[in-house]
Formats: structure tokens, C-alpha cells, sequence
């Protein structure tokens, strides 16, 4: 089976372990860069180019496709399912985990434990928008922002307006959380394959940072989830349509609480924490399904 990666850099750890997962099983592996593909539409006839030349003989795509190109990354993705080659992540999954408050109003609608989250376009709300959480310290968060980018804890009603206001001005995009002080600064990711939790990590943020991102400085150890912590996990990336997923949650006193799914999880963190082979699981993954004919997933709007 050829099995093409689509990332922008062959040297990402998450990038170069997939490649060497799929060669250990005998498959052949190259890396694509999306952002070098182009695609034709003609009736019946979809086709994609990369660097100039007509791309064929792929059996199946693992898309790693980086926050700031997901409309032109999926669109590539979307074109390798119309030539019905299997997708790890079908691209409207990806373009669904991608939108935040997209993605909060799925998880709500399959009741899937979230912490309370408020959001509005015009800052005349502000008052309203945290009583709505029960007062602060709250949580801001850009709808773009990334590892922990664009992450705000603000811990008076003062600063709460500040920033808000702030944002607004900006004309950024903005949700607002509870915040979950029993979590400590901490948050577990459940990695997620076909529908099994294949391995989990607890991070913890760095000392005085509220934000437990290993890419802000936090710790990470495997951990042993709870019978609900593994059942909201793979529900999560069932309610988002995918399977393969981060899945981010905190640990509060009425249970689980989602933070975010990820389409595109890295390797590194979760393999080095757990040590287990979770790259392999994903390839064993698609040797299950490639070939195979794929339902579009009709989950969420």
C-alpha cells in the first residue's frame, strides 16, 4: 500500500514516525506538501498535481494539516476523497474540530461534559456574558489562537472586561469558560485511534502558569483514566466524526470536561509519556479500512 503523509515538513517528529510506522509494515510512505498540490475538477475526472505533475497511485492520506492552511489543506484532502482514497480524518472532520465554537456546539448537542462557555459578537454583553459563568476568574480564548496562544485567565470581573474589551476592539473572535480551579493547571490528552483510547497523558503547566501546553513549558506523565475519562474521550472524537484525535478534557468534580478535539495530534508528547507505539496504531488503522468504501460523515452542521 503507498500511504501518503500530507505535512509541510518531513523532519516533525509526528511526520517522520508515521513514515517509519508505515515502512515497518511493509508500506510504502511519502511525504506531501499540500501547499505544492493543485487540484483539477472536471466531471467524474478529479485530479491533483503536485509540483507540476499529476499525483496517482496514493491508497490512502494521513492529513496533518497545521491550523493556519486548514481551508487549502482540507481542500486537498477533499480531493483525495473524490478520487476515493481513504483519509485517516475525512476533511470535514477536520474543518469542524477546527472551528471552537463549532466544535463546543457538537459536543453540547451529544451530551458531552463541557465547561460552561458563553460567546457574542458586540462587547455590550460583557456583564452578562460572565455572570452567565458564575462570575470569574474565567477564561478567555481566541477561536484561532493554537497551543495555548491566545489564552487568557483573567481573575477579576475588571480584568475580565479589560481584555474582553480589548479583543473586541481587535475584532477578534472570542469564547469565555468557566474556569476549573480543582484542575490545578493541569489537563489530560486521550489519544484517540478507531475508536479506542490507544494512550493518555496528564500535563501540567509550568509553576504560575494557568495553561498546561507542553509547548508553553509544561510536564507530561502516562495516566490511567477513569472508566468516564475513556468513555467522554472516544465519545468526543465520535460526536466530531474523528478517528484519530486528540482529545483534551480537564478533571473536575462533576467529571470529564472537554477542552478541545484535535484533528491533528503530535506524537512526540504522547509517545514519549506513554511509550507506546501510537504511530503504528494509526497505520494499523488504515490497513483495516483502506479500500474499503467510506459513508460522508453526517455529524454535526
Amino acid at each position: 500500500m503507498r500511504i501518503a503523509v500530507l505535512s509541510r515538513n518531513s523532519k516533525l517528529y509526528s511526520t517522520r514516525r508515521l513514515v517509519e510506522a508505515a515502512k515497518a509494515k511493509g508500506h510504502e510512505a511519502v511525504v506531501i506538501d499540500h501547499l505544492k498540490c493543485s487540484v483539477s475538477a472536471d466531471i467524474g475526472r478529479p485530479k491533483i498535481f503536485y509540483n507540476g505533475e499529476e499525483l496517482t497511485g496514493i491508497d490512502a492520506v494521513i492529513p496533518r494539516i497545521g491550523s493556519s492552511v486548514t481551508a487549502y489543506g482540507t481542500a486537498i484532502v477533499r480531493q483525495f476523497e473524490m478520487k476515493k482514497v481513504f483519509s485517516a480524518n475525512s476533511s470535514i472532520a477536520i474543518v469542524r474540530a477546527r472551528d471552537k465554537l463549532r466544535s463546543i456546539q457538537i459536543l453540547s448537542r451529544h451530551d458531552v461534559g463541557i465547561p460552561k462557555t458563553v460567546f457574542a459578537n458586540h462587547p455590550r454583553d460583557i456583564d452578562n456574558l460572565i455572570s452567565a459563568l458564575g462570575g470569574t476568574p474565567v477564561i478567555i480564548k481566541l477561536l484561532e489562537g493554537t497551543q495555548g496562544i491566545g489564552v487568557v485567565l483573567a481573575e477579576t470581573k475588571k480584568a475580565a472586561k479589560s481584555v474582553i474589551e480589548a479583543f473586541y476592539g481587535l475584532k477578534a473572535d472570542i469564547i469565555v469558560q468557566e474556569f476549573i480551579k480543582e484542575a490545578g493547571g493541569a489537563d489530560v490528552r486521550a489519544f484517540v485511534v478507531d475508536g479506542k483510547v490507544v494512550g493518555a497523558m496528564k500535563r501540567q503547566g509550568a509553576e504560575g502558569e494557568f495553561r498546561s501546553n507542553l509547548h508553553r513549558g509544561g510536564s507530561s506523565k502516562p495516566i490511567k483514566l477513569k472508566p468516564a475519562e475513556r468513555k467522554a474521550a472516544v465519545l468526543a472524537a465520535k460526536a466530531m466524526g474523528l478517528a484519530v484525535a486528540g482529545v483534551d478534557m480537564l478533571q473536575s468534580e462533576r467529571g470529564p470536561l472537554i477542552l478541545e478535539v484535535n484533528s491533528s495530534p503530535g506524537l512526540e508528547g504522547i509517545e514519549k509519556a506513554t511509550e507506546k507505539d501510537i504511530a503504528s496504531k494509526i497505520i494499523e488503522f488504515i490497513e483495516k479500512n483502506a479500500g474499503k468504501s467510506r459513508k460522508v460523515d453526517k455529524v454535526g452542521a
